[in-house]
């Protein structure tokens, strides 16, 4: 992108997280969701839960897919966004100015980015006074962040989809409902050889479940062998098509 495209995209960014500053009860409703769950699942249900991880507190098996609902929850907000802007008429005021068509959609990506970011560590701040503890070092800490950022930007640019095609606006957040829910199919909190085999084949085989197993295995000073590979093949296909598709959309609207 030239100097131009990125002065554009930064001054819209600049709206966009002023807004959220301006109403942080959207970062609140993102983190609210998963930590009610990282309740329900340590104090009412782990203790029921085989994880086969010995004494290790089940806190520290399921936060990575806690940290992967969070994500879910908070780019339907993006798309609500995006959503309303475009019914607003805000898109059509900026095609009438001379700015990069392309900042205004990298705008909402990049505030996605950073709103996530922040439930992330909330839901994070919570986890470690019920209990979680990492033996991972820095550069594992720093892997799972950029492991993080891009499961954001991929799963944000599906969302802006979601947002320029919706014709309302439930219609525009629906769509991260399938997304909340596939952790539950995998990994993210039991053994996947627990479940029935039609069921564990889906779930060794969606992206949720090597994501998760990354996740894990840097948080807990582990290898993390071939699934880091597999996670990054899925995250980065998904940002390819979802860019692809997001700017496609976006030039016939």
């Amino acid at each position: 992108m030239s100097a131009h495209v990125f002065a554009d995209t930064a001054t819209l960014t600049g709206r966009s997280l002023r807004h959220i500053l301006r109403s942080p009860d959207t970062i609140i409703t993102t983190a609210v969701t998963p930590i009610a769950l990282m309740l329900l699942f340590v104090y009412v249900l782990g203790g029921a839960i085989d994880t086969g991880a010995g004494t290790a507190a089940y806190i520290d098996y399921m936060l990575p897919g806690i940290l992967l609902i969070t994500i879910a929850s908070g780019i339907a907000y993006t798309s609500y966004r995006l959503f309303l802007d475009l019914q607003g008429g805000i898109f059509a005021r900026f095609q009438s100015m001379p700015i990069a068509r392309s900042s205004v959609l990298w705008a909402h990506v990049l505030t996605s980015l950073v709103a996530n970011l922040v439930s992330l560590a909330l839901v994070v701040g919570v986890a470690l006074l019920m209990g979680f503890r990492s033996s991972a070092g820095v550069l594992a800490w720093l892997a799972v962040v950029g492991l993080l950022v891009l499961v954001i930007l991929a799963l944000t640019w599906v969302a802006v989809i979601a947002g320029l095609a919706a014709r309302s606006v439930d219609g525009a957040s629906a769509f991260s409902y399938p997304l909340i829910f596939l952790p539950f199919v995998s990994s993210a909190f039991v053994p996947t050889d627990t479940m029935p085999a039609p069921v564990a084949w889906f779930a060794e085989h969606q992206p949720v479940t090597p994501i998760v197993n990354s996740i894990r295995a840097l948080l807990g000073g582990g290898a993390v062998a071939g699934d880091v590979w597999i996670a990054l093949a899925w995250m980065l296909g998904i940002l390819l098509a979802g860019y692809t598709g997001a700017m496609l959309l976006y030039r016939r609207r």
